[in-house]
């Protein structure tokens, strides 16, 4: 169990240096006086900077300016530099949010720099300011707060050993080892907001970095709440059929298919959307996917048929070849399966694709929708489908497997050097794996995997490359959980 610390006091800090720190962009702030290593206190937030400097030239990421009014986190100081222009400032400003100019302007006018390493983590729940007019003055100093919080060590902004790696840097002045990355990032920041492509690729910086955790991205978002209703949409109750007729309960159940085939990958054409007459669902890309929903008890007998006819009115031009999909509850009949099977068209429930949404969500891009076509067979296609998700759980539950060997390796050394990279060639983590799990691994399959593991877009391990494939050496940077509850 956490212990709990009572905080009577607290940093000020301008806004979005606080931010900053939450977001695990820096583990630096400068405040104004020595701060003993291991004091623990609230991080409060100020509006507005005491610089000479403009915003944009004061710090050398884009940060988010939003006014912030609440206490969100607190830290606890690990350590504490007064450093002077005899040290390299280019390097110091790479490995925190600060500009060159901003950290002479410092030592120009308090002939030093106040460096302090914290440690920071979030609180539970917010804690509301009340106005003070006087905050400003505080800026790097400490205040009394109104009445002590409570907190405890729970939700830490980055891992002991992500923080450690970190600290080291920043201690021996190491350049970043990803300034591009840290570059690209700060460009999508902006855009993040309301662009949901860049936010995506900007999370995925981000953890890349070591500002966040695959387990952070993982958390539940309430945004994607919908695909819990994927299955009770298609599986009408009588609860719902009292307050709900049947054409309401069968155009919430289409919109929610297409958003699922959305969500999965496909191109969904919108200009179909059933109704009288009306082809129910049409993608259009990675390849042509004719759907038909059914919501309610069971699938009507006839729906083979008017997914054949519709499908043949509409775009004969590419029904033939295209994959032909009804989506509805209950055990099809024979009747039903019959026809499916003899016009190729595949006959899934809505619990099905509800998991298959989920892995989606859980392991982005995890669905390959060309391999996914072929476990749609003509006739009742779930077993088929789970298999295929069975497959996919199955293959991250490997790869997860691996990061955990390397990630083994290294906690085999001693306490003392733990902050440090420990690089293993091929052979010994192949060895490491083997030696508890089967089936075996050869080399050249865990060299596969560790070059797709350590592939900036995935950002699990580190590499360094050697002479050849045997000589390549990698080394742990985050893990890969699982959820395999579908």
């Amino acid at each position: 169990m956490n212990p709990l610390f009572s905080l009577p006091t607290a940093l000020c800090l301008h806004a979005p240096e606080i931010e900053a720190l939450i977001q695990g962009q820096t583990i630096a702030a400068m405040p104004k006086m020595f701060i003993r290593p291991g004091q623990r206190f609230a991080l409060y937030p100020a509006q507005s900077l005491q610089s000479s400097l403009p915003f944009e030239r004061y710090y050398r990421l884009h940060l988010d300016a939003t006014n912030k009014s609440n206490i969100k986190a607190w830290a606890k100081c690990e350590l504490c530099q007064i450093l002077d222009e005899t040290k390299p400032l280019d390097i110091l400003s790479k490995l925190t949010i600060f500009s060159p100019a901003a950290l002479k302007g410092i030592i120009q006018q308090q002939q030093n720099i106040f460096l302090a390493y914290l440690r920071v983590y979030k609180l539970a729940s917010y804690q509301e300011l009340t106005s003070n007019s006087n905050i400003q003055d505080k800026i790097g100093k400490f205040v009394s707060l109104p009445s002590s919080l409570t907190v405890t060590e729970e939700l830490p902004v980055l891992s002991d050993r992500t923080f450690a790696q970190r600290k080291q840097q920043l201690e021996k002045l190491e350049p970043p080892l990803h300034p591009e990355l840290e570059e690209l990032q700060s460009a999508l920041a902006s855009i993040a907001i309301t662009n949901p492509a860049a936010k995506s690729l900007d999370d995925d910086i981000k953890v890349f970095l070591g500002w966040s955790s695959i387990q952070q991205r993982q958390k539940p978002n309430h945004d994607l709440a919908w695909i819990n209703k994927i299955a009770a949409l298609g599986n009408r109750s009588k609860q719902e059929d009292e307050v709900k007729s049947n054409y309401q309960a069968g155009t919430d159940f289409e919109n929610i298919v297409r958003d699922s085939l959305k969500f999965i990958g496909f191109t969904v054409d919108h200009t179909h959307k059933g109704g009288a007459g009306g082809l129910d669902l049409f993608c259009s890309k990675p390849y042509p996917l004719f759907g038909e929903c059914k919501a309610g008890k069971k699938i009507p007998n006839d729906t083979a048929v008017q997914l054949l006819n519709l499908g043949s009115l509409h775009r004969l031009d590419v029904f033939n070849q295209a994959v032909k999909l009804i989506i509805g509850p209950g055990e099809p009949t024979n009747q039903l399966k019959d026809a499916a099977t003899v016009h190729s068209m595949a006959i899934i429930n809505p619990e099905t694709l509800e998991k298959l949404v989920k892995l989606q969500s859980t392991y982005r891009n995890s669905v390959d929708l060309f391999k996914l076509r072929q476990y749609l067979k003509p006739g009742q296609s779930d077993e088929e489908v789970e298999k295929y998700i069975e497959q996919i759980y199955t293959a991250i539950n490997l790869r997860s497997q691996i990061i955990t060997a390397l990630k083994e390796l290294a906690e085999q050394d001693n306490e003392s050097s733990r902050a440090i990279h420990h690089k293993f060639t091929v052979t010994e983590i192949r060895a490491h794996y083997n030696a508890k799990h089967n089936p075996k691994l050869n080399d050249d399959i865990v060299h596969d995997l560790l070059i797709e593991l350590s592939s900036p877009l995935t950002g699990y391990l580190g590499r360094e490359k050697g002479t050849d494939w045997k000589s390549d050496r990698f080394y742990f940077l985050r893990e890969l959980s699982i959820n395999s509850s579908y």
